[in-house]
């Protein structure tokens, strides 16, 4: 119970901290939704208009590094007139609106909690896709955040045990119920969830500083580890296959951080060498200077004809959560 409860107050930690000029209210009741859900508050005329054509391509656009076009965000539009009662409640609220000046503002925890709660009102058409144009990138941020912690306060609800990854890599991480060891060796770890249709993976591995900073190629490097890593422990069920990275597209690559620690984030698409299994990936390499090391997270979905963007956010929530053990 320490640990659950340590991981636990982390993450209400980081959904506590706000952004700068940002409205801390009392809210009363729990909030609700799916995961990656936003209802958008406006009314029908300007839903069907430029303006709502905008919205779409902003927060329905097409998840990176997904084989099949999935939206980023699944969309609920709502007429403010209707504005009221359950619709309050959800756990993400954008309001667009025409009024007397050009206003910005994000709330939190209003009506209910918790809740990302933005109101974006324009006196014409022009200044309302200006402001969206304006304001877009920042609320996808903090949408995306705040599912981040919300999906990890379900997972710590009805957690599996996290002792194996403890003892192996001296790092702590909230690991979803349902979610059972499928290969246990030297250094690494592979963790799997079974589908209806497929299944969920997460693998945990590290290897030496060098390995990913050899020769000023460091995506390179990563997907190299990778694919030797699928080489030796992911094969398929006929002979000769294995997992591979797909290089045919270049992958999603940024840098970022986790539990404080410099890491690079990875997305793309994995197959079966010789065969047709494929799907899609998320990797982070994160930096362990006090033990030379890189720490590989390496989720990867495998849910033939069937959504993955949940799937993906889901294994993403888990990595996110690590914390490294002084």
């Amino acid at each position: 119970m320490k640990r659950i409860g340590t991981l636990l107050a982390a993450v209400v930690f980081l959904f506590s901290c706000k952004e700068k000029g940002e409205k801390q209210e009392i809210a009363a009741g729990s909030s609700f939704g799916e995961i990656n859900t936003v209802s958008l508050v406006i009314d029908d005329l300007l839903w069907n208009s430029e303006i709502g054509d905008t919205l779409r391509k902003k927060w329905a656009a097409p998840v990176d590094g997904l084989p099949q076009e999935e939206p980023l965000f699944t969309l609920n539009q709502y007429p403010t007139k209707i504005f009221e009662g359950m619709v309050k409640k959800n756990r993400n609220i954008i309001i667009i609106k025409k009024g007397k000046s050009n206003t910005f503002a994000h709330k939190i925890n209003r009506y209910a909690s918790p809740q990302q709660l933005f109101y974006i009102t324009a006196h014409s058409t022009e200044e309302l896709l200006k402001l969206v144009e304006q304001k877009a990138a920042e609320i996808t941020k903090i949408i995306k955040a705040a599912e981040i912690t919300e999906n990890q306060k379900r997972i710590l609800k009805t957690p599996a045990s996290d002792q194996l990854i403890q003892d192996k890599f001296r790092i702590k991480m909230a690991l979803r119920s349902n979610y059972s060891y499928e290969l246990v060796a030297n250094k690494f770890l592979w963790i799997r969830r079974e589908l209806a249709t497929g299944y969920n993976s997460l693998l945990l591995y590290e290897v030496p500083i060098s390995a990913i900073e050899k020769n000023n190629t460091i995506i390179n490097n990563i997907l190299n580890v990778r694919d030797s890593i699928g080489k030796k422990f992911i094969h398929g069920s006929v002979g000769k296959t294995w997992m591979i990275t797909e290089r045919a597209y270049s992958p999603y690559f940024l840098q970022t951080q986790i539990d404080h620690k410099m890491a690079f984030e990875t997305k793309g698409t994995w197959q079966l060498k010789n065969d047709f299994m494929a799907g899609p990936f998320i990797n982070y390499a994160i930096k362990d200077i006090k033990n030379n090391r890189y720490l590989i997270l390496d989720g990867f979905t495998y849910n033939p004809s069937k959504s993955k963007r949940d799937l993906i956010f889901e294994l993403e929530a888990m990595m996110k959560s690590v914390v490294f053990i002084p």
